[in-house]
């Protein structure tokens, strides 16, 4: 495989891995955060995980680099999923 090709298949790899980490860690988050009852609050996370998760595909492929791609999405996915899990479970 050419250089452009290991690039792409890093691209779309960081699109299906860390999109979906990124987009349930948002979830995740949203589901402790929002003052809502607790199924509507995982309802309401869920359909926004829609957003979030076009948003990181289009981004992957927009930014510089594919390294950056990477970083870019699991980054925040750790960082937002960790605190959606004290959240969640009351450790906050």
């Amino acid at each position: 495989m050419s250089a452009a090709q290991w690039t792409l298949c890093a691209r779309v790899g960081a699109a299906v891995v860390g999109g979906y980490a990124l987009t349930s860690a948002v979830a995740v988050l949203l589901a402790a955060l929002l003052p809502l009852p607790k199924a509507e609050a995982v309802l309401a996370a869920g359909m926004s995980s829609f957003v979030v998760y076009t948003g990181a595909v289009i981004w992957v492929f927009a930014v510089a680099g594919a390294r950056r791609a990477w970083l870019g999405l699991m980054v925040p996915a750790l960082l937002l999923g960790a605190l959606g899990w004290l959240l969640s479970r009351g450790g906050a």
